[in-house]
Protein backbone atom coordinates (compact mmCIF):
# COMPACT_ATOMS: atom_id res chain seq x y z
CA UNK A 1 0.00 0.00 0.00
CA UNK A 2 1.35 3.35 -1.32
CA UNK A 3 -0.39 6.60 1.25
CA UNK A 4 -0.53 9.72 -0.29
CA UNK A 5 -1.02 12.24 1.86
CA UNK A 6 -1.28 16.32 2.05
CA UNK A 7 -0.12 16.57 5.27
CA UNK A 8 3.89 15.45 6.43
CA UNK A 9 2.86 14.50 9.91
CA UNK A 10 4.67 11.37 11.88
CA UNK A 11 1.14 10.46 13.40
CA UNK A 12 -0.05 9.58 10.28
CA UNK A 13 3.38 7.84 8.92
CA UNK A 14 3.54 6.11 11.90
CA UNK A 15 -0.49 4.85 11.33
CA UNK A 16 0.07 4.29 7.74
CA UNK A 17 2.84 1.78 8.99
CA UNK A 18 1.12 0.03 11.49
CA UNK A 19 -1.46 -0.51 8.93
CA UNK A 20 0.68 -1.95 6.70
CA UNK A 21 1.85 0.82 4.16
CA UNK A 22 4.74 0.41 2.33
CA UNK A 23 5.11 3.46 0.80
CA UNK A 24 4.47 7.16 2.23
CA UNK A 25 4.68 9.98 -0.68
CA UNK A 26 3.21 13.96 -0.43
CA UNK A 27 0.92 14.86 -2.93
CA UNK A 28 3.19 17.63 -3.66
CA UNK A 29 5.73 15.33 -5.28
CA UNK A 30 6.48 15.86 -8.71
CA UNK A 31 4.58 13.33 -11.51
CA UNK A 32 7.47 11.04 -12.13
CA UNK A 33 8.40 10.30 -8.45
CA UNK A 34 4.35 9.88 -7.84
CA UNK A 35 4.48 6.98 -10.77
CA UNK A 36 7.54 5.62 -9.75
CA UNK A 37 6.57 5.02 -6.41
CA UNK A 38 3.56 3.09 -7.44
CA UNK A 39 5.80 1.23 -9.59
CA UNK A 40 7.93 0.38 -6.67
CA UNK A 41 5.07 -0.37 -4.23
CA UNK A 42 3.48 -2.53 -6.76
CA UNK A 43 6.90 -4.80 -7.35
CA UNK A 44 7.04 -5.27 -3.75
CA UNK A 45 10.00 -2.67 -2.36
CA UNK A 46 9.12 0.17 0.12
CA UNK A 47 9.67 3.88 -0.29
CA UNK A 48 9.35 7.08 1.75
CA UNK A 49 9.85 10.90 0.79
CA UNK A 50 13.19 11.26 1.92
CA UNK A 51 11.99 13.98 5.26
CA UNK A 52 9.49 10.98 6.54
CA UNK A 53 12.66 8.60 6.31
CA UNK A 54 14.87 11.01 8.05
CA UNK A 55 12.19 11.20 10.78
CA UNK A 56 11.54 7.90 10.80
CA UNK A 57 15.69 6.83 11.62
CA UNK A 58 15.96 9.78 14.37
CA UNK A 59 12.66 8.23 15.78
CA UNK A 60 13.61 4.59 15.99
CA UNK A 61 17.02 5.48 17.17
CA UNK A 62 15.90 7.15 20.09
CA UNK A 63 12.67 5.47 20.97
CA UNK A 64 13.37 2.68 23.72
CA UNK A 65 12.92 -0.71 22.85
CA UNK A 66 9.96 -2.32 23.34
CA UNK A 67 9.25 -5.51 24.46
CA UNK A 68 10.35 -8.82 21.59
CA UNK A 69 7.29 -9.94 20.44
CA UNK A 70 7.44 -13.87 21.81
CA UNK A 71 7.18 -14.98 18.08
CA UNK A 72 10.69 -13.49 18.00
CA UNK A 73 11.75 -17.13 19.76
CA UNK A 74 10.59 -18.88 16.86
CA UNK A 75 13.05 -17.40 14.73
CA UNK A 76 16.44 -19.33 14.34
CA UNK A 77 19.90 -17.73 14.68
CA UNK A 78 20.52 -17.51 11.38
CA UNK A 79 16.64 -15.72 10.37
CA UNK A 80 18.29 -13.32 13.23
CA UNK A 81 20.75 -12.74 11.53
CA UNK A 82 18.94 -12.05 8.14
CA UNK A 83 16.71 -10.09 10.40
CA UNK A 84 19.05 -7.92 11.22
CA UNK A 85 20.71 -7.13 7.97
CA UNK A 86 17.11 -6.52 6.94
CA UNK A 87 16.80 -3.81 9.22
CA UNK A 88 19.80 -2.47 7.78
CA UNK A 89 18.38 -1.91 4.10
CA UNK A 90 19.94 -5.08 2.60
CA UNK A 91 18.59 -6.80 -0.42
CA UNK A 92 18.61 -10.40 -0.83
CA UNK A 93 21.48 -9.91 -2.90
CA UNK A 94 23.18 -7.86 -0.33
CA UNK A 95 22.56 -10.49 2.45
CA UNK A 96 23.46 -13.49 0.30
CA UNK A 97 26.68 -11.74 -0.57
CA UNK A 98 27.05 -10.70 2.93
CA UNK A 99 26.59 -14.50 4.63
CA UNK A 100 27.73 -16.44 1.68
CA UNK A 101 24.56 -17.78 0.48
CA UNK A 102 22.65 -18.14 -2.54
CA UNK A 103 19.77 -15.51 -3.36
CA UNK A 104 17.20 -17.50 -3.33
CA UNK A 105 18.50 -18.74 -0.15
CA UNK A 106 18.40 -15.52 1.33
CA UNK A 107 14.88 -14.69 -0.62
CA UNK A 108 14.09 -17.84 1.69
CA UNK A 109 15.10 -16.58 4.85
CA UNK A 110 13.30 -13.39 4.66
CA UNK A 111 10.09 -15.13 3.81
CA UNK A 112 10.50 -17.50 6.69
CA UNK A 113 10.83 -14.34 8.72
CA UNK A 114 7.74 -12.81 7.58
CA UNK A 115 5.93 -15.66 8.01
CA UNK A 116 6.91 -16.93 11.56
CA UNK A 117 6.55 -13.01 12.30
CA UNK A 118 3.36 -12.77 10.77
CA UNK A 119 4.44 -9.61 8.58
CA UNK A 120 3.23 -8.61 5.78
CA UNK A 121 6.58 -7.24 4.29
CA UNK A 122 10.19 -5.82 4.69
CA UNK A 123 9.32 -2.34 5.88
CA UNK A 124 7.10 -4.40 8.67
CA UNK A 125 10.27 -6.54 9.52
CA UNK A 126 12.15 -3.27 9.55
CA UNK A 127 10.25 -1.24 12.29
CA UNK A 128 9.10 -4.48 14.28
CA UNK A 129 13.50 -5.24 14.27
CA UNK A 130 13.96 -1.35 15.60
CA UNK A 131 10.97 -0.96 17.89
CA UNK A 132 12.01 -4.07 19.87
CA UNK A 133 15.39 -3.14 19.76
CA UNK A 134 16.54 -5.58 17.79
CA UNK A 135 18.48 -3.33 15.54
CA UNK A 136 19.74 -0.24 16.51
CA UNK A 137 20.51 3.31 14.49
CA UNK A 138 23.74 3.60 13.60
CA UNK A 139 25.50 7.45 15.01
Amino acid sequence: MLVLTTFDLDDYVYEALRAGASGFLLKDAPEEQLVSGIRIVAGGASLFAPAVTRRLIERFADAAPAPPPAALRELTPRELEVLHLVARGLSNAEIAAELVLSEHTAKTHVAHILDKLDLRDRVQAVVLAYESGIARARR
